[in-house]
């Protein structure tokens, strides 16, 4: 049996941060999901606030330094894409679109991605819909119907799983994901980043 590869992209900016919370369950719920479909599942988790200065590195020079390349590379042969982002002014964190703008237009071509984002309240709960899907959109991604935003009031511990709209919809999520990744071929998809030349060859060295 292969095992599906699940990359999560975390973008809260802080430590701990309930962006990196969100994150963690739904990937596990997604874990859980893939298992009830007979799937193995690997969970690789990119926290871009570590490549930060990667990022705008890139953005500035068009060169990405190689923990960055690594994360690039990991979403582009991901089967599955878990993407979370703080709420910042009605939109996600500046940090989380510099990212997703440095993956090029076809990392995300065809690839089940499941979008998730965190604010202090209830008012940021489109964000998702009207500001990040068309995002994934336009990349061609294959976002799953069923979009996850937990606002700080979401997270209180009050009354069961089945009665807690967040942990709800976490599973309906996930599950959604995981149907989509479990459809998907197991052939290998070709690395996007993997033609780059090395630099001593472009500079003539042995």
């Amino acid at each position: 049996m292969s095992t599906r590869s699940i990359v999560v992209i975390s973008a809260g900016v802080s430590q701990p941060s309930s962006t990196r919370l969100l994150a963690d369950r739904l990937a596990e719920a997604t874990v859980t999901a893939l298992a009830d479909l007979g799937q193995q599942s690997q969970v690789t988790v990119v926290e871009v606030r570590e490549l930060a200065h990667d990022v705008v590195n890139m953005t500035l020079t068009g060169f990405a330094a190689a923990p960055l390349a690594a994360a690039q590379q990991a979403i582009a042969d991901a089967d599955g894409v878990i993407a979370v982002t703080p709420v910042y002014t009605a939109g996600p964190a500046g940090l989380f679109k510099s990212f997703v703008d440095v993956l090029g237009t076809d990392a995300l071509t065809g690839t089940p991605v499941l979008l998730g984002a965190t604010g202090g309240t209830a008012r940021h709960s489109l964000v998702p819909e009207v500001a990040i899907r068309p995002l994934f959109t336009y990349l061609h991604a294959d976002v799953v119907p069923t979009s996850v935003f937990a606002a700080t009031d979401d997270w209180a511990d009050e009354g069961g799983d089945d009665v807690k709209p967040l942990p709800s919809r976490i599973t309906r999520a996930a599950t959604e994901l995981a149907e989509r990744v479990a459809r998907r071929p197991t052939t290998a998809r070709p690395g996007l980043y993997d033609a780059v030349p090395d630099f001593s060859e472009l500079l003539g060295g042995a």
